[in-house]
């Protein structure tokens, strides 16, 4: 029950939210947007019950008119099947209610009429989402599954090109076909928005991650990944090899062709500790 009122007490309106609902108020849909609203309430908390269930630390729900933001202090070091199941939870949602909609106008509870906007509404909901664009699921996705194969940081970077293209090509689509759509300019504006505001601050994401990692006590580990480095290469050039769900050991060569394993914790305390940003490795372990 605490983690219910928790939710409900942690949820918040962007600003975006209100815009579109006015505009629907002034063009005579509100009916449309009280669906919305709670499409987008039940879409949201489908997430933070997700991430509650696996005791993440959930800062606020912040409900945007084509899904929400559930703000979480987790850093990319969770296990994947957990984020995973945290992202695909806000979209499964759309499926739950779609299907109590049938049996309630099966049953004659609510009008076909009022049965076939909910359904349109959560389609459409449904696959804007799903795009991979950040910061939409269909988005989170992308980096996840970028994450699989990649370092973090390039699979950060990799997902926001793709996303700033996908983008780009939407806006020319709505240009030739929806100019006159000022919801849709507005929700492709916030995307556009996003993706700028993540680029901008792709270091700090990137400095979290290590810094979550480096302080976290019981981190999932999926495999065991050495990673090769010259005695000369700065550390900040390794850190940016790391990669999520992995345990790294750090295989360092030296001119003569002497080796020496080093601990990525060893590499971590060096970096924020004893702050060696741009020191190479063997300054940290020396060799004799």
């Amino acid at each position: 029950m605490s983690k219910i009122l928790f939710l409900l007490t942690n949820i918040h309106i962007h600003p975006l939210f209100w815009a579109v609902f006015g505009i629907g108020i002034v063009t005579a849909h509100f009916q449309q947007l009280v669906i919305l609203f709670f499409i987008v309430l039940i879409h949201e908390l489908g997430h933070a019950a997700a991430a509650s269930f696996f005791s993440w630390r959930i800062k606020r729900i912040m409900l945007l008119p084509f899904g929400g933001v559930a703000e979480v202090e987790e850093h990319g070091n969770r296990p994947f099947r957990e984020e995973l199941i945290v992202i695909i939870s806000g979209p499964l949602t759309h499926l739950v209610l779609m299907a109590i909609s049938y049996v309630l106008v099966s049953f004659s509870i609510i009008s076909y009429e009022l049965h076939q906007q909910f359904i349109v509404q959560n389609m459409m909901i449904l696959g804007f989402n799903l795009l991979p664009i950040w910061p939409l699921d269909g988005g989170k996705l992308l980096f996840l599954f970028f994450t699989r194969t990649l370092p973090f940081l390039q699979a950060y970077k990799k997902m926001l090109y793709a996303s700033g293209s996908l983008l780009a090509g939407l806006l020319l689509f709505s240009a030739f076909f929806y100019f006159q759509q000022l919801h849709l300019w507005m929700v492709l504006g916030f995307l556009g928005f996003s993706i700028y505001h993540e680029w901008r601050h792709r270091q700090y994401v990137y400095l979290r991650f290590l810094l979550d990692r480096y302080h976290s006590k019981e981190r999932n580990i999926s495999q065991l990944k050495p990673l090769l480095a010259a005695a000369g290469d700065p550390i900040q050039h390794v850190l940016e090899q790391f990669q999520r769900g992995c345990k790294h050991v750090i295989i360092v060569r030296n001119k003569e062709n002497e080796q020496i394993q080093l601990d990525e914790n060893e590499l971590l305390h060096a970096y924020f500790v004893e702050r060696r940003l741009h020191a190479p490795i063997e300054e940290v372990i020396p060799f004799y």
